[in-house]
């Protein structure tokens, strides 16, 4: 199995990369980021692309992929409301849609987030563009779309790199863990649920936290 991941650098797709490469039904991990990835594995391939908005040149890539595991995303309260729209929402569809045309067998799963809004009416902007963009791929004719929706999201390996915001994240989550564990998930139990998600035939599914650590 060849998969593709994007946010390969952040906190749910790094530890996504580590639990792939050990992975024995994953043939091929291909990194699609602006810049390289720490981990190095000789079943990575790394695809340094700059343009989320384009993926001209990459139908040879996507006809051969067999899922696309999309957990590129920021915080909203990192960037202004109109670019935390386009990374959320503009880089995902424009990614779908060219992966759907290379590749009408791809399988696309989405990173969301507890709360999205499938109505689009929140006024929280998180909740509304996730949902917007959940309703954007359930639109589209994907043979598979699978849609992951986790709460609060523990980390279980540390970047070389953390800023003061991660640091109080990472507090944060650790105090979830003692209050409400259940609301918790460790990343590298998400992962392997990202990971089983794409080996089934789930058609188009939406994966509630509960959901997520059952699987």
């Amino acid at each position: 199995m060849k998969i593709i991941i994007t946010g390969s650098t952040g906190t749910v797709g790094s530890e996504l990369v580590r639990e792939a490469v050990a992975d024995n039904d994953i043939e091929e991990v291909i990194l699609l980021a602006r810049k390289p990835s720490e981990i190095k594995h000789p079943k990575i391939r790394e695809i340094i692309h700059k343009n989320f908005l384009d993926y001209s040149g990459l139908e040879n890539i996507f006809m051969e992929t067999d899922a696309c595991l999309w957990c590129l995303g920021i915080s909203q309260t990192k960037v202004s409301k109109d670019d935390y729209f386009i990374i959320t929402y503009d880089y995902a569809v424009a990614a779908a849609k060219a992966m759907l045309a290379a590749n009408p067998a791809i399988t696309f799963l989405f990173l969301s987030g507890q709360g999205a809004d499938s109505t689009e009416k929140s006024r929280v902007r998180f909740a509304k563009v996730k949902g917007q963009t959940e309703n954007a791929l359930r639109a589209m004719n994907f043979r598979k779309l699978i849609i992951f929706r986790p709460g609060g999201i523990n980390p279980v390996s540390k970047s070389k790199n953390v800023s003061i915001n991660k640091k109080f994240e990472f507090l944060f989550i650790q105090l979830m863990k003692v209050i409400v564990p259940w609301a918790v998930v460790n990343t590298d139990v998400l992962a392997k649920a990202m990971l089983k998600s794409i080996k089934q035939d789930n058609g188009q599914i939406i994966l509630s936290h509960k959901m997520i650590r059952q699987l």
